[in-house]
């Protein structure tokens, strides 16, 4: 019978951080143009964590099952390779998973919109419904498409575009495009760390066929997309403050990349797969920071 802890270890509580700083970074946004609700935020902060929690039982079952979490995988041991909690388990902590995070996502939307749009409450629906799919569907399955390279993909659109411009939305009931430019920042910085761990787990996921971009790519050139992301995240934040120019103070979050190109030379510099674990909790946590000090930037 798995234990508190063994539930605990299996939602990774260290990866969430990161799955709400889009949240914080949108809410900060709406706030800076006279846009709050409390409601919306803390919603919004635990139907995150909720998916996030969804996807890493998910992904602890999928990689299970398959193989691929196994004694050659040098990150932190999962549930179902230590036989901590069984699959069958795991199966019922997706199952109550899905269920609380529909649960809470449908209560932001009434939040957000009451019921009078009809058509905002049917889209964010679906994208609740998505978000569960992809959430799952990143390692269970014959079709996962973690396997295929596309993790990147999916994580930029989810925890960067959707998570900052749909929060963004549900205060404002519309977008600017320039919105989307701290979104990137956000969604490139979260590929980033989703690439960090991509590179570190690149031996054991070629012996077990999981081909990640990085896999595709080959490390050396592994190494080169990861600096795109970095740097572009760090053009597309500065562009949004030059466009929306108020205070600044907008450029308080220049601190946070600190870290972040310390994280990135030390990436460059970096020969062996395992060396690259401690820098995802780095990297994780500087965009969390990131996500702090750019929207605090904007109401001071």
């Amino acid at each position: 019978m798995a234990s508190i802890k063994d539930w605990v270890s299996a939602a990774r509580l260290r990866t969430l951080p990161l799955s709400v700083s889009g949240i914080i970074l949108g809410s900060f946004i709406a706030a800076s143009n006279g846009y709050t609700n409390a409601g919306i935020v803390i919603l919004a902060l635990f139907t995150t964590i909720g998916f996030q929690v969804l996807s890493n039982f998910a992904n602890d079952y999928g990689d299970g099952v398959k193989g691929t979490d196994n004694k050659d995988r040098i990150g932190p041991e999962r549930a179902l390779q230590s036989g901590a909690i069984s699959p069958k388990q795991m199966l019922k902590g997706i199952i109550i998973s899905i269920v609380i995070s529909a649960i809470l996502g449908l209560s932001l939307i009434y939040i957000a919109f009451g019921k009078e749009n009809f058509l905002l409450t049917l889209i964010f629906i679906v994208l609740i419904v998505a978000s569960i799919i992809a959430a799952m569907k990143y390692t269970m399955g014959k079709n996962a498409y973690g396997y295929s390279g596309l993790g990147d993909i999916f994580v930029f659109i989810f925890f960067g575009l959707l998570s900052v411009c749909g929060t963004y939305f549900l205060f404002t009931k519309n977008l600017n495009w320039t919105i989307f430019l701290p979104a990137i920042s956000v969604g490139l910085l979260s590929t980033g760390v989703l690439n960090l761990n991509n590179m570190r787990d690149i031996n054991s996921d070629k012996k077990s066929n999981k081909n990640t971009l990085v896999v595709k790519l080959g490390s050396e050139k592994a190494i080169s997309y990861h600096k795109f992301l970095i740097l572009g995240a760090l053009i597309t934040a500065i562009l949004y403050s030059i466009l929306e120019y108020k205070s600044p103070f907008q450029f308080i979050f220049i601190l946070a990349f600190i870290p972040i190109i310390k994280h990135l030379l030390k990436a460059i510099k970096t020969k062996k797969p395992k060396d690259f674990d401690p820098e995802l909790k780095k990297l994780a946590l500087s965009t969390f920071l990131f996500s702090i000090l750019f929207g605090l930037g904007l109401i001071i």
